[in-house]
């Protein structure tokens, strides 16, 4: 037996009930595949290659349990190649290199190989980069399924020579559709038991599935044990929303604290809060944290939101956030959660500016693109007798003693004169702040400076 072949027939039989409910309910061709239609319906680019017996190499991008690798023994069925599956958890570098020579021996004899491996994003670049001469040469055909985005974890020379499939989590209609199957099917699935299942109880699965058909599956399996509890297959049972909530325990939430769906997460409540939205970012919020989030990271991102979306407009917004990040730390969860809550509605409800984001991001443009020029002499601390010969501090007008409190001086150096970079909206209250503002640069517009009022030249 080859340590990467198919193994012996009868080994993976589909009645072999020592296999999970989800193994043994895998689809065996395209015509049993469930979702994914915008893939593998009728005249799709996926199904149009696998019906002509010509695919490149592919990958397959999609939360767990959405057919990503039922899909790759599929295509194992349906082409005219060897097909090797091995997983990135269990295989290194020594088995990849084997595989390569293999398959290069077998296409001097007209064979072709396809290499399946799941879970792809868990190889490193350099064993990564192993593959990539075999793919070039077209010595196999590369079939990768990963759970995160292939943009951050695939090296990008093999992601050019691939083409990526994005699989959506199922709909509840779908799973439910699979659940029935499961019921109902007699050499495969739980037919033999006799079970009964209301749609109310298999809604039930669904919903707390999140997508997730393999989670569906193991949900039914746990509940249909706990149906048939004391009794013989033979005699039959109905699976309760009791059992259901036995099996689940806790629903599962699609997250992954390191993975794209964190970001996200993190980014439908940001953008739910600068649009205003409590209710939406409530819900965002509740996902974060009851999937298991670290809640001072949430806390550090509402402080964000603060100063980058609110700014001035609502000057209390930064004190509340960081209240509620002391709240969350000094009372832990899950009573901080409610300070979070009261944060991001807070937030939600305030007035908008980004006055001061576009400002400093202006700024940040300006230091980087022009010349650091020294700072002008009058705004210069002339702390000794040299200093004050060379002119530090020369012209500098100290507001405090003018009427108007303010002095017109010249504070930006001369390559950025009159640059203004905060110009303040007119939401909540910056717009005091604003016309406070122009009050300010009207008076120095004026020229209330040296003479036109007591004055004293001061160091600092």
């Amino acid at each position: 037996m080859s340590l990467f072949g198919p193994p012996p027939p009868g080994i993976e039989s589909a009645a072999d009930r020592t296999r999970p409910l989800a193994d043994r309910m895998r689809p065996r061709s395209l015509d049993e595949f469930v979702g994914q239609e915008h893939l593998i319906g009728p005249g799709k680019a996926l199904r149009a290659q696998l019906e002509r017996d010509d695919i490149g190499s592919l990958i397959f991008w999609g939360p767990p349990g959405t057919g990503k690798t039922t899909l790759a023994k599929i295509v194992a069925r349906m082409t005219r190649a060897d097909f090797i599956e091995f997983s990135a958890v269990l295989s290194g570098i020594k088995e990849i290199k084997q595989v390569m020579a293999d398959s290069e021996r077998a296409r001097q004899y007209g064979t072709r190989t396809i290499v399946f491996i799941d879970e792809i994003h868990r190889f490193n670049k350099a064993q990564q980069d192993a593959f990539l001469p075999h793919v070039e040469k077209g010595n196999i055909r590369l079939i990768g399924a990963t759970t995160e985005n292939p943009s951050f974890e695939i090296i990008s020379a093999l992601l050019s020579r691939s083409r990526v499939y994005v699989l959506n989590p199922l709909t509840a209609k779908q799973i439910v559709l699979l659940l029935r199957r499961a019921l109902a099917d007699e050499e495969r699935g739980l037919g033999t038991l006799k079970l009964t299942a209301s749609d109310e109880v298999l809604e039930q699965i669904a919903a707390y599935s999140s997508g997730d058909a393999r989670t569906a599956y193991n949900v039914l399996e746990v509940a249909s044990s706990l149906a048939l509890d004391g009794r013989k297959p033979a005699e039959g049972a109905d699976i309760s929303a009791e059992m259901v909530k036995d099996a689940l325990q806790k629903r599962v939430l699609l997250y992954d604290k390191a993975g794209e769906e964190h970001y996200n997460l993190i980014s439908a409540l940001h953008k739910s809060v600068r649009n205003s939205d409590p209710d939406a970012a409530l819900y965002w919020l509740g996902r974060m944290l009851e999937a298991g989030e670290d809640p001072l990271y949430i806390a550090r991102r509402v402080v964000r939101m603060a100063v980058e979306d609110i700014g001035l407009a609502e000057p209390n917004a930064l004190a509340m956030c960081v209240a509620a990040r002391d709240a969350v730390d000094f009372i832990g969860m899950p009573e901080g959660n409610l300070a979070l809550a009261q944060a991001v509605v807070y937030l939600s409800i305030a007035p908008k500016s980004n006055a001061l984001y576009t400002a400093y991001n202006q700024v940040q443009a300006d230091v980087e693109r022009t010349t650091a020029e020294p700072v002008p002499l009058h705004l210069r601390n002339a702390p000794t007798g040299l200093m004050k010969h060379l002119g530090y501090g020369s012209g500098y007008e100290y507001a405090h003693d003018l009427e108007t409190k303010v002095a017109a001086i010249q504070c930006l150096p001369d390559n950025l004169k009159d640059r203004r970079y905060y110009l303040p909206t007119r939401e909540g209250q910056e717009k005091q702040m604003g016309e406070r503002l122009e009050e300010i640069r009207a008076k120095r517009a004026a020229g209330q400076g040296p003479g036109s009022g007591p004055s004293k030249t001061r160091r600092e």
